[in-house]
């Protein structure tokens, strides 16, 4: 019921920023929070940061704390990751993702999924 598409990624210097969209088709009642993952080369998937849709409210992890900020328009029905100071440990495929629950960490706890988009941060 939910197709996302993400855009943005590319190539940047340390200290650099890119901003990361996530488009989203489908039914606006068909989720309730959307997040991204990132999993950087030979490790496992992480979080990033979530946002709930209807109130605004974010959570993120600590690695992007004042670097990174989410945000979603609803009229667009499309979600943003603006990254800022980007570091080398920042280089990764982000995935963006929608969930029923509400500004949640986990990831088994989103339901839709999009394909991915590289991200690499040079030193």
């Amino acid at each position: 019921q939910v197709h996302l598409v993400e855009s943005g990624g590319g190539l940047v210097q340390a200290g650099g920023s890119l901003r990361l969209s996530c488009a989203a088709s489908g039914s606006t009642f068909s989720w309730n929070s959307m997040g991204w993952f990132r999993q950087p080369p030979g490790k496992e998937r992480e979080f990033v940061a979530a946002i709930t849709w209807s109130s605004g409210d974010t959570d993120y992890a600590d690695s992007v704390k004042g670097r990174f900020t989410i945000s979603r328009d609803n009229a667009k029905n499309t979600m943003y990751l603006q990254m800022n100071n980007l570091k080398p440990e920042d280089t990764a495929v982000y995935g963006c993702a929608a969930s029923i629950a509400v500004l949640t960490t986990i990831s088994p706890a989103y339901d839709y999924w999009g394909q991915g988009i590289q991200v690499t941060v040079s030193s």
